[in-house]
């Protein structure tokens, strides 16, 4: 009785061993910078059969059309702009009134050692003239190619796409993000779309680092310019 009672505790050691050895790390994991998509897995294969219902035909393509797919665009954009304005106006009025005859009362304001001129009461003129004139012009070029990936399906077959690329130089990032829609019939046999052709594009193209922040204003000089009145 007493062997059992001191060799229940050796007994148990094995067990804490266990459970310690067993607890797993747990690491922080930073969060995806894209749309996180869900990909189906394989239908399996049916007994009888050499073809599996989720794959393509014998002769079929490498173009995107699924969720998780991999598809390049290639970004062309050209946009120039210019518009002119000019603006001229001008008022000019004149006004005089006088009293010259109004039942014998106007020989009362002549009494007053003449500092009232009945036929001359009011000789008033205005005048304004404004003249504004304004020109403005933009012209734009982007070009690039970026890989992006498949993230819905739509009920109609077309896709949302999207991607991010980033590419650090002298500590000088340059980031490039894209996203839409597209159409599968405009994706080319090398698996390449043009970004002219995908619809509600949303192109980004933007900087951070030293020469980003050299590009910029103070923020006291940006605070002037908004809360200055004159």
């Amino acid at each position: 009785m007493k062997a059992l009672i001191f060799l229940s505790p050796l007994l148990l050691l094995p067990l804490c061993g266990c459970a310690l050895h067993g607890e797993a790390r747990h690491e922080q994991v930073l969060p995806p910078t894209i749309t996180e998509v869900v990909i189906e897995p394989p239908t399996p294969t049916t007994a009888g059969s050499l073809w599996t219902e989720g794959r393509g035909g014998l002769f079929y393509d490498l173009k995107a059309r699924r969720v998780g797919d991999i598809l390049t665009v290639a970004i062309f954009e050209q946009a120039s702009a210019s518009k002119e304005a000019k603006t001229s106006a001008g008022r000019k009025s004149t006004a005089k009134a006088g009293l010259a005859n109004f039942f014998g009362l106007e020989k009362n304001l002549a009494t007053l050692n003449g500092a009232i001129d009945p036929t001359s009461l009011i000789d008033t003129s205005y005048e304004n003239d404004f003249e504004g004139s304004g020109r403005t012009s933009r012209k734009e070029d982007l070009v690039a190619t970026l890989s992006t990936q498949v993230v819905e399906v739509l009920p109609n077959g077309n896709l949302r796409i999207e991607g991010k690329k980033t590419v650090t130089v002298n500590n000088e990032e340059q980031i490039v993000k894209l996203s839409g829609l597209i159409r599968q019939a405009d994706i080319s046999s090398s698996n390449v779309v043009n970004s002219q052709s995908i619809l509600d594009a949303r192109i980004a193209y933007t900087g951070k680092g030293v020469l980003s922040d050299k590009q910029k204003q103070g923020w006291l000089v940006r605070l002037l310019d908004h809360t200055w009145p004159f």
